[in-house]
Order: structure tokens, then C-alpha cells, then sequence
């Protein structure tokens, strides 16, 4: 099959997915922010609820670290379920995995809103909540790569990294939306209604959610690139997608997942660990917090499509390097502002930080797609992002907080997050440009 043969499979297919490409791009927005939002949700609630009603402790610091301990379960789990959910994407397809990986989710999340508390069966009650936190991580362990390359294997190379930046809407969406249903909430009820029922409708809110995710993601197609790699496949037999990752393209792997370092730990920085700070550490009240993040979260999501635009015209890596070098120098700005105990100026530091966050989130999707064979694409970019959340995004909040707990000031936070921008920007100029790729080409040379 020539190369011409799986760019354009057709006229009529190529009328198809130019003409469906928005709705496609939509729905994997949709159904990455409903997935974004379980998984952020329950690190909101790490910081706010389950810290006092699953771990309580003399020290609020050590319920809290027990809190997001449990929060990082659910990161450990996606490098699982990136390896099993990837291998049935390369396999069986890109819809059909996605849509099993939304009802795990939604259904994982959906408990959690009827766990009993500490106080009511013990220490099941943070077993059982460690368990639905595995079954989230796993789920979501296979969603973001999927949801990438739902778009990525549909659109056209002239406006790649704009249309695959969408699913990269759906984690600032989804923490919005979280943030912005439990401030809804706790500000309509009183601190006693909260912690005893109310934090419970936000994760009751996602079955609703997911039914919503579910019917535009089974409106879509397969995308044709995976079809057309399906008949390669019949026709010459390869191995299992996971070992041809790891045999053939492990430093892409890891060049990948170091590209993300800055991107990910700093967003659970200024998007989960502010919560933390503001209420713990300069004694504010939460929605001082969680209204900065609302603003934060809302900016990025208009801007992460902006900057992808901007990276389709001058390409992933420029952009990939002034967001490296953005962390490095908004580290230490952020922690300065949280101590003014200002709220315009908490609010300008989270807005800050997640604007250098959605500068990564403009070109990840588009640069990591562009880095893997067609066959074991799902496999590759999957594990890639998840190796970087589990050693960058699931540590990050814990490491603050002993940071804090040792030294007594953010700037040791912040020395820690310019260190994760140092190692994004050692892998942005190690990689080369990859704006100008074939998909179809990719491995074939």
C-alpha cells in the first residue's frame, strides 16, 4: 500500500473527516473534560474533605499528606492502565477503548459519593476509597492518548496541533468545572452540610456527566489511519504493540514523558497544591483558593487553543522552550504573590501559572502523536504521558508539602518546581521540530 494510499484513503472518506473533524475534535473534548473533572475532583476533595473524613489525625499537614498519598495511587494505576488500555487501542480501536475507559471512570466516581466515612466503618471506609482512586487512575490511564489521537488520525498536518489540542482543554475544564461545582456548593451550604453531604452531589453529578460523554463518543467514527494500519496488520502480523514500544522506541518514551516534566508537576502545583497552601500555610479562606483557580482554569482553557494556532505556524518546539524557561522564572514569581496574602494578586499568580501550563498543553498532543508508528501509537504516546505524570504530577503535591514542613517557606517549593521546568527544557532542545511529519511515514523510514 503506498504512501499516498494511507494519507487519502479516498475522496469520499477524506470529504468525510474534513467535514466531521469539529465533531470529532468535540468529542473527545467532552469526554476527556468529563474524565478530567472525576479525577480532579477527588483531589479537590483531597484537600478539603477527605483529609478530615477518611485520614483524621492530631496534625491537619498529616491528614492531608495521607489525603493526596491516596491521590497519587491513582497516578501509579495509569501506567497500568496506559499498557492495557493502549495495547486494546492499537488493537481494537481508538473508540471502542475510549469508551470503555470513560464508564470506568464514571462509575469509580459515582461510589465514591456513597463511601461511608472513617468515623462510620473504620479503616475500610480509605480502602475502599483507595480502591475506586486504582480503578480512576487505571482509566484514565488510557483516556488521553486515545482521545489525541481520535483527533490527531483524522485531521490534516496543516492544523494538527490546533484540533489536538483540544482533548488538552479537557484537564482545565474538568478542574474547573470540579473547583466550580465545590465552591458552588460549599458557599450554598453551611461547613457542616458540606462535609457531611454536600461534597457528595459533585461526584454524584458525574453519572450525569458520563451520559453525556458516552453519546458523543459512540456519534464518531474509528478514525481511517487506525483502519488502514488494521489491514497492514492482517496482511504481516507484528508483535504485541507494548514490546515494539519498548523495544524500538523507548527513547522517544523518554524523551516524551521529560517534555512534560515542567508542564505537570506545575500544573498540580498551581491548580491542586494552592488549595493546600492558601488555606494551610498562609491561613486564607479556601475560596480565596479555589476563586483563583476558577480564573486560572478559565484563562487556560481559551488560551490552549490560541497557542496551538501559534504552533502550527512556527512550530512545537519553540513553543515547548519559552513554556521551560516560563517555569523556571513563574516558580519562584508564584510563590511570592501567595505570600502577599493579596487575593488579586493569588489570583495573578494560579492565572500565571496556568497560562506557562497551557503553552505545554498546546503542542503535547500534536508533538506526541507525531512521534510514534501509526500501529503502536496508542501504546506509545499513552505510556509517554503517563510515565511523566506518575513521576512528575503524582509526586508533586506530597514533595511540596515536605518542603514546606522542612524549610517554612514556598521558595523551597519553588526551587523544586524550576527544577521539573530545568528537565522539560534539557528535553526541548534535545528534540527536533516534528510540525512538518507524515503520521503515515512515521517509523517507515
Amino acid at each position: 500500500m503506498s504512501r499516498t494510499t494511507l494519507d487519502q484513503p479516498s475522496k469520499q472518506s477524506q470529504r468525510t473527516t474534513h467535514t466531521s473533524l469539529p465533531v470529532v475534535a468535540g468529542s473527545s473534548l467532552a469526554g476527556t473534560a468529563v474524565e478530567w473533572y472525576d479525577f480532579f475532583l477527588y483531589g479537590t476533595a483531597s484537600a478539603l474533605v477527605f483529609n478530615t473524613l477518611f485520614f483524621p489525625a492530631s496534625d491537619p499537614l498529616v491528614g492531608t499528606i495521607l489525603a493526596f498519598a491516596t491521590y497519587a495511587v491513582g497516578f501509579l494505576a495509569r501506567p497500568i492502565g496506559a499498557v492495557v488500555l493502549g495495547h486494546f487501542g492499537d488493537r481494537h480501536g481508538r473508540r471502542a477503548t475510549l469508551i470503555a475507559s470513560l464508564l470506568l471512570m464514571g462509575g469509580s466516581t459515582f461510589l465514591i459519593a456513597f463511601l461511608p466515612s472513617y468515623a462510620t466503618i473504620g479503616v475500610a471506609a480509605p480502602i475502599l476509597l483507595v480502591a475506586l482512586r486504582l480503578v480512576q487512575g487505571f482509566a484514565l490511564g488510557g483516556e488521553w492518548g486515545g482521545a489525541v489521537l481520535l483527533v490527531s488520525e483524522h485531521g490534516d498536518g496543516k492544523r494538527r496541533a490546533f484540533y489536538a489540542s483540544w482533548p488538552n482543554i479537557g484537564p482545565p475544564l474538568g478542574n474547573l468545572a470540579a473547583a466550580g461545582v465545590l465552591l458552588a456548593l460549599n458557599n450554598m451550604l453551611s461547613d457542616e452540610a458540606f462535609m457531611s453531604w454536600g461534597w457528595r452531589i459533585a461526584f454524584g453529578l458525574s453519572a450525569l456527566l458520563v451520559l453525556i460523554g458516552l453519546w458523543l463518543r459512540l456519534y464518531v467514527a474509528e478514525t481511517p489511519l487506525f483502519e488502514q494500519a488494521q489491514k497492514q496488520a492482517a496482511a504481516q502480523p507484528k508483535g504485541l504493540p507494548l514490546g515494539i514500544v519498548v523495544r524500538k522506541h523507548w527513547r522517544m518514551v523518554m524523551l516524551a514523558a521529560a517534555t512534560r516534566f515542567g508542564e505537570n508537576a506545575g500544573f498540580y502545583i498551581y491548580s491542586l497544591f494552592v488549595i493546600t497552601y492558601v488555606t494551610k500555610m498562609i491561613h486564607l479562606d479556601q475560596s480565596v483558593a479555589l476563586t483563583a483557580v476558577l480564573i486560572g482554569q478559565g484563562v487556560a482553557v481559551v488560551a490552549i487553543p490560541s497557542i496551538a494556532v501559534l504552533a502550527d505556524r512556527i512550530g512545537r518546539r519553540p513553543i515547548y522552550l519559552a513554556a521551560s524557561v516560563a517555569t523556571i522564572v513563574w516558580s519562584f514569581v508564584f510563590f511570592g504573590l501567595l505570600d502577599t496574602k493579596s487575593t488579586a494578586l493569588i489570583i495573578l499568580a494560579v492565572t500565571g501559572g496556568l497560562l506557562v501550563f497551557a503553552a505545554f498543553s498546546a503542542v503535547i498532543g500534536a508533538f506526541f502523536s507525531e512521534l510514534f508508528p501509526t500501529e503502536v501509537r496508542y501504546s506509545g504516546v499513552s505510556l509517554a504521558y503517563n510515565l511523566a505524570s506518575v513521576l512528575a504530577g503524582s509526586l508533586a503535591p506530597i514533595i511540596a508539602i515536605a518542603l514546606y514542613q522542612k524549610f517554612g517557606t514556598g521558595y523551597a517549593i519553588a526551587a523544586y518546581l524550576a527544577a521539573m521546568g530545568a528537565v522539560s527544557l534539557v528535553a526541548s532542545l534535545i528534540a527536533k521540530e516534528t510540525r512538518e511529519t507524515d503520521l503515515t511515514a512515521v517509523g517507515r523510514d
